[in-house]
């Protein structure tokens, strides 16, 4: 269990932070760029079960459903983020990491959700409710993380990000979209399609 006694040590005020393993690097470095934007889609997330869980119209199983995933899938961020904070050469021993039974349980439960929807016949908007909305920006954060890892190795190496870190970003992006599809679903919100330029009224 990690033990925290002070937060405020003053350390940063120049600018500067260090990696897991001690390393002192520039708080633009593109290493805390990729764990920090993992750290804002973990803060979007929770975002969206506040809105979920004081919402009103949604049916209580599919409620506490959508909450327990995304609960989950809070822990499963900082572990990725905490794995992303340094190279995985020099993560500790004992730590324990995320394997590839988190993104495949990621592609069951979408495929369960959309079980209820019905196929798109047009982009949506990233618009809705609270909680879809919040998703909508979720699922770009998950994506902007998703590029810093990818970058990340094209810049020190494939070992730089595991593969299973960048394929779990991929594929939380999507869930979350799908997510957001099934909450739709559930409250009887109509979702806003995109309608191209050529079909649009002036």
């Amino acid at each position: 269990m990690v033990r925290i006694t002070k937060v405020h040590t003053g350390a940063g005020d120049g600018g500067q932070t260090h990696l897991l393993d001690g390393t002192k690097v520039g708080k633009e470095h593109p290493r805390v760029r990729l764990y920090g934007t993992i750290d804002e889609v973990n803060s979007q997330v929770g975002v969206v079960r506040m809105e979920l869980n004081r919402m009103p119209g949604i049916p209580m199983e599919a409620r506490n459903s959508a909450d327990e995933a995304m609960g989950r899938i809070q822990q499963e961020l900082f572990d990725v983020g905490g794995e992303c904070s340094c190279t995985p050469g020099k993560l500790p021993e004992q730590m324990v990491l995320i394997g590839s039974n988190a993104g495949d349980r990621l592609i069951t439960e979408m495929d369960s959700w959309l079980e209820d929807l019905k196929p798109l016949e047009s982009f949506i908007m990233p618009t809705g409710s609270p909680p879809v909305a919040t998703l909508h920006v979720a699922r770009t954060v998950a994506r902007r993380a998703e590029r810093h890892a990818c970058s990340l190795r094209e810049t020190d190496g494939d070992d730089a990000v595991r593969d299973e870190v960048v394929s779990y970003l991929n594929r939380l992006s999507d869930w979350m979209f799908v997510l957001g599809r099934w909450i739709s679903r559930m409250t009887g919100e109509e979702e806003v399609l995109w309608t191209p330029l050529g079909k649009r009224e002036d």
